[in-house]
């Protein structure tokens, strides 16, 4: 294993299961598993060696339901992309490979992030990473359930008089023109039951979750995955994908899966998303807050971050109380949204856990702080759990768990 730096590179960072392919002349690698480090630019780089969008894959697949040998769950998040490819396995869904592509160049750049909140995916720099991610993966298929962030749907929660799911259908259009921004023929609409509830005159009513997906952003999903030599077969809120992880566990849970510069605040129960809220609040957040009391370049805070955390002692308690105001902020949009779907659901089972996922998940000793805060028990996410994959991989499971969250739970779709 070697590494080499490029002069004048953003760096980049991709962890692949190599499974099946020889590298020019060396031996094979078969069965071994191979972290490999990207540094470079968009071109130069150096290497160390059930369903409630039926909507949208009706219209990536023109309605026709297909079976491949494995699928690829590609997650694209806003300086980041992972990638994981699964097969079916002997008892659980197989991993067969995984890739992980990291910009740090977001940390000097605030304009290189691979797409924002305000709907913005910047496709040529996506297309390329993905080149390089399928280039080092080599994986077997090239069928990609991909995930949408939050920020680039609109999700809401509707009532509904007690109806068939036929007449909410018909209903649906005529009733989600009043809030979603956009005109209903440029818009992709799915909805599905997430409660009910009789108000104090006996009358029954349904609550509805709403997702609408900007046709256009659909579009723009279907060109970046053409150019990168792939064949969009799915798109999913992400949400639901780390619901999935759950599996049908009825407790009721808040999810919290805390991105680079978004935050995804999800609540489940019985493995079914009831409600859901985002944030611009993010590790990214508290990356920049200890460069700037620091006098520090961004990167250079990053790498603090990940190594000492929030332990808050000895000499890491200054880069403790430096980081903590912006993960209170972050805590205390979970807060809010705790608010408001205890307001819409007030008949809910109580919250009975957080689980954290995403890479600042990671953050060192955000687990006791976020759970003496919100006051629930916390634990990181574990979708590992519910695959099979090489043990070789074992030592990183722990950090790959909260990372690969919604990649996993893309795959995870097309068996069960």
């Amino acid at each position: 294993m070697f590494l080499r730096q490029v002069e004048h590179a953003a760096p980049f960072l991709i962890l692949a299961l190599q499974t099946t392919h020889t590298r020019g002349k060396s031996r094979s690698r078969k069965n071994l598993i191979a972290p490999i480090f990207i540094w470079g630019s968009w071109y130069n780089r150096v290497i160390e060696m059930p369903n409630p969008f039926n909507v949208l894959k009706q219209i990536l697949n023109q309605g026709v339901r297909k079976v491949f040998p494995s699928y690829l769950g590609v997650d694209i998040g806003t300086t980041s992309i992972k990638a994981i490819e699964v097969k079916p396995g002997k008892q659980l869904p197989a991993i067969i490979n995984y890739g992980f592509l990291e910009s740090s160049g977001y940390l000097s750049r605030a304009n290189q992030a691979l797409q924002t909140s305000t709907l913005k995916i910047f496709e040529q720099e996506v297309v390329e990473l993905l080149k390089i991610v399928v280039r080092e993966m080599r994986p077997k298929s090239t069928q990609v359930i991909a995930s949408l962030a939050p920020f680039a749907t609109f999700v809401t929660i509707l009532e509904f008089p007690d109806m068939s799911d036929a007449e909410i259908g018909k209903a649906m259009p005529f009733e989600a023109r009043q809030y979603i921004p956009l005109p209903i023929s440029e818009v992709a609409l799915d909805w599905m039951k997430v409660g009910e509830y009789t108000d104090d005159k006996g009358f029954k009513h349904l609550q509805i979750l709403l997702i609408s997906v900007p046709q256009e952003q659909i579009k723009k999903y279907q060109r970046i995955f053409k150019l990168a030599g792939l064949n969009l077969y799915a798109l999913e809120l992400e949400s639901l994908s780390l619901v999935r992880m759950t599996g049908t566990d009825p407790t009721p849970t808040l999810i919290v899966d805390i991105g680079s510069r978004s935050t995804n605040i999800a609540f489940t129960e019985k493995g079914q998303l009831k409600f859901n809220a985002q944030s611009d609040f993010a590790g990214a957040s508290l990356t920049q807050a200890l460069a700037t009391s620091l006098g520090i370049n961004p990167m250079r805070a990053e790498e603090l971050k990940k190594e000492r955390g929030i332990i808050g002692t000895g000499p890491n308690y200054e880069l403790s109380t430096i980081m903590l105001p912006f993960l209170d902020a972050i805590i205390n949009e979970v807060k809010t949204a705790r608010f408001n779907y205890e307001k819409q659901f007030p008949a809910a089972r109580k919250l009975e856990r957080v689980i954290l996922s995403g890479a600042g998940a990671n953050l060192l000793g955000i687990e006791k702080y976020v759970e003496r805060e919100i006051e629930l028990p916390v634990v990181k996410a574990a979708p590992f759990l519910r695959f099979e994959y090489p043990q070789l991989i074992d030592p990183l499971v722990p950090e790959l768990n909260p990372v690969m969250a919604v990649a996993l739970g893309l795959t995870l779709r097309e068996f069960i």
